[in-house]
C-alpha cells in the first residue's frame, strides 16, 4: 500500500511539474527582423506582401541597451500586421550593425524564415516576379504525394531587401488551419510559422518544449527533388518538427539530416547585425522564466529580465536569450 501511495505521489508531482512548465509562454507575439533602412523595408512589406503598419516608435536608453546587448543603441521599430499575425522591423540608428554573411544557404544555422500563407500560389509567384524579388528557391515547389504529412503543399523561398529569407505557402484543402481556407479575395493571408535550422532536434525540444512549454503538433521527414529545389540545397533531407503555443504562429525546427555542412550561427552576432532575427513570446512571469532558463544554462543576451520604464514597446518586462543553436528568443510580460 505504501509503495502504491509513493508511486501515486511521484506521478501526481510529475504532472504538476509538467503543468507548471507549460505555463511559461502563452503565445508567439511576433517575428522580429533587423533591417538597414526601415522606410524601405516597411514599403516592401506593405506594397509587395500586403502588410499593414500598426505602429512605430523610437527607443533609446539604458534599459534598451541592456535588453539588446548593444551599447548606445537607438532604434526605430515598426510593427506590421498581416491577418492576425505580426512582424516587427527594427533599424538601429546607432550603432549600425554588420551586413549579413555572404552566400547564405538554407541549411546554415542562422537561417530563419517567415512563412506567409497565400490563397493562390501561381498568382502570388507572378506578383513577386513582377516586383523582382530575389529568389532563394528555383521556383514554387509542390511536395509529392508519397510524403503523407506534406503532400500537396506548395512553397517558394525568396528574400526581402536585406536578404532575410521569406516563404510563401499554400495548403491543400485537408491541411493547415481552417482560417487559411476561408473564402477571400486577398492574396496574402497571414503568417503560419517561422522556421529555424537546428543542429539537433532533441536539444531544441529541450529548450522550446521542456523549458518554454511549447507542444509538438506535427512531424515529417522531407527529401527528394522538390525539397532540394525548394531549399536550393542539393541532397537536402530534413527532419521537420512543428511546434505551437496556444496562440499565434508556430515554430518549425528544420534539422538537416543531409547535407550536414551548414555553417554555425556567427558566434559574435549582435542584435543590430542584419542577419539578426528573433521570435517574441508572451509570458506572464518573466522572472520565473528567467530562473528556468538560467537553470538549463541558457546563453543570455540581456543580463537578466529588463524592466522597461515606458510602455512604447508594448510591454514592461523582457528577457533576450539564445536557443541551443544561437537563434534569438525574446520573452516579454505586459
Amino acid at each position: 500500500m505504501l509503495r502504491r501511495s509513493c508511486l501515486l505521489f511521484v506521478v501526481i508531482a510529475g504532472m504538476l511539474c509538467a503543468a507548471d512548465k507549460t505555463a511559461r509562454v502563452s503565445a508567439i507575439d511576433s517575428i522580429g527582423l533587423t533591417v538597414s533602412d526601415l522606410d524601405r523595408s516597411v514599403a516592401f512589406y506593405r506594397t509587395v506582401l500586403s502588410f499593414e503598419r500598426v505602429s512605430e516608435y523610437e527607443a533609446a536608453g539604458e534599459a534598451y541597451e541592456h535588453l539588446t546587448g548593444v551599447f548606445g543603441a537607438r532604434m526605430r521599430v515598426a510593427r506590421l500586421r498581416l491577418g492576425d499575425e505580426y512582424v516587427e522591423l527594427t533599424e538601429f540608428l546607432a550603432p549600425a550593425g554588420r551586413r549579413a554573411p555572404e552566400e547564405a544557404r538554407s541549411n546554415d544555422r542562422w537561417f530563419q524564415h517567415i512563412a506567409i500563407i497565400v490563397s493562390d500560389m501561381d498568382r502570388a509567384y507572378a506578383w513577386l516576379r513582377q516586383h523582382r524579388v530575389q529568389h532563394a528557391s528555383t521556383g514554387p515547389q509542390r511536395l509529392p504525394e508519397w510524403n503523407r504529412n506534406a503532400a500537396g503543399i506548395q512553397a517558394f523561398y525568396f528574400r526581402d531587401p536585406d536578404g532575410h529569407p521569406l516563404e510563401i505557402l499554400a495548403f491543400p484543402p485537408e491541411k493547415g488551419a481552417a482560417k487559411w481556407h476561408a473564402a477571400t479575395d486577398r492574396l496574402f493571408l497571414g503568417i503560419d510559422h517561422t522556421a529555424i535550422v537546428v543542429s539537433d532536434t532533441e536539444a531544441s525540444l529541450r529548450f522550446y518544449r521542456d523549458t518554454l512549454g511549447m507542444r509538438i503538433v506535427g512531424e515529417s521527414e522531407n527529401y527528394g527533388t522538390e525539397q532540394e529545389h525548394l531549399n536550393n540545397v542539393f541532397g537536402a533531407r530534413l527532419r521537420i518538427t512543428s511546434m505551437r503555443t496556444e496562440e499565434g504562429p508556430g515554430i518549425e525546427l528544420l534539422e538537416y539530416l543531409a547535407p550536414r555542412d551548414g555553417r554555425a550561427y556567427p558566434r559574435d552576432e549582435r542584435t543590430n547585425d542584419l542577419v539578426h532575427a528573433q521570435t517574441k513570446f508572451l509570458g506572464s512571469a518573466v522572472g520565473d522564466t528567467t530562473s528556468d532558463l538560467t537553470k538549463v544554462h541558457t546563453l543570455f543576451i540581456s543580463p537578466a529580465e529588463v524592466d522597461l520604464r515606458d510602455a512604447s514597446a508594448g510591454f514592461r518586462k523582457a528577457v533576450l536569450v539564445r536557443d541551443p543553436d544561437g537563434h534569438t528568443v525574446e520573452i516579454v510580460q505586459p
